[in-house]
């Protein structure tokens, strides 16, 4: 067993990312000691592996989240798709530094961005998170959203940021209180209606991830203004430990 301060000094991952890893259920201790400290064994470390192996792929936390704690997750299958994902990865950086030297060697202008096409990188990290994310309420979310227009899916999107702009308006309040707490209940039901079946357990992470996702951050205080993520968050957590 390994504590915290151990698994930080070994891997590089600080102690406060560890412990939000935990909250969110993306990495939880092995076990405790009587004093509340958390330990880890190896399975906890190999995890921590693959979550390091999709950060560097650039996987969002809610992807990663979502695929770890899928009941089909093959550890070994999604393995060998990080090796092909860091493959071409590597392909792409070196062709660019080729492309770079190229510029240096030469000292001509160019107008040529071929060096800079993503797009088979992209396209397989999109089916490979496809294939990971067979979840029931990813399923539901992919059902839903094939029947929705561009138009549609971008109408979407706006009416669910203004919700966060309903929560500004509550910000100098209690999270507790009782506007803020049945604009959670609205927001709970949102996601069910129009994604997928949101429970407590959902939401609860999500709520973490408002505030821990700097672009999640970002766009609902520009929506509700500065520290709305914040007491959107508050509000969920005080909804969800009801």
């Amino acid at each position: 067993m390994m504590t915290v301060k151990q698994v930080s000094e070994l891997t590089g991952v600080s102690i406060r990312t560890l412990r939000y890893y935990d909250e969110i259920g993306l990495l939880q201790p092995a076990a405790h000691t009587e004093s509340g400290y958390r330990l880890y064994d190896d399975t906890a470390l190999e995890r921590l592996q693959q979550i390091l192996l999709f950060r560097e792929l650039e996987f969002p936390l809610k992807d990663i989240v979502r695929i770890v704690s899928s009941p089909d997750f093959d550890r070994r299958k999604a393995l060998e798709q990080q090796i092909e994902l860091l493959e071409m990865k590597k392909e792409h950086l070196e062709n660019l530094i080729s492309f770079a030297r190229k510029i240096k060697l030469s000292g001509v202008r160019t107008v040529d961005f071929s060096a800079f096409d993503r797009k088979k990188l992209d396209e397989y990290a999109k089916r490979a998170k496809e294939q990971w994310g067979n979840t029931p309420e990813y399923n539901e979310f992919r059902e839903k959203d094939s029947r929705r227009t561009s138009e549609e899916e971008q109408e979407l999107i706006e009416r669910f940021m203004s919700l966060f702009s309903e929560f500004g308006e509550f910000k100098s309040g209690s999270p507790e209180g009782t506007e803020a707490q049945a604009m959670v209940k609205k927001l709970q039901n949102f996601i069910t209606e129009h994604f997928y079946t949101c429970t407590d357990e959902i939401l609860s992470g999500l709520g973490k991830m408002y505030t821990a996702d700097s672009e999640f951050k970002e766009n609902i205080d520009k929506a509700g203004g500065s520290g709305t993520a914040d007491f959107a968050a508050a509000a969920i957590d005080a909804y969800c430990r009801k």
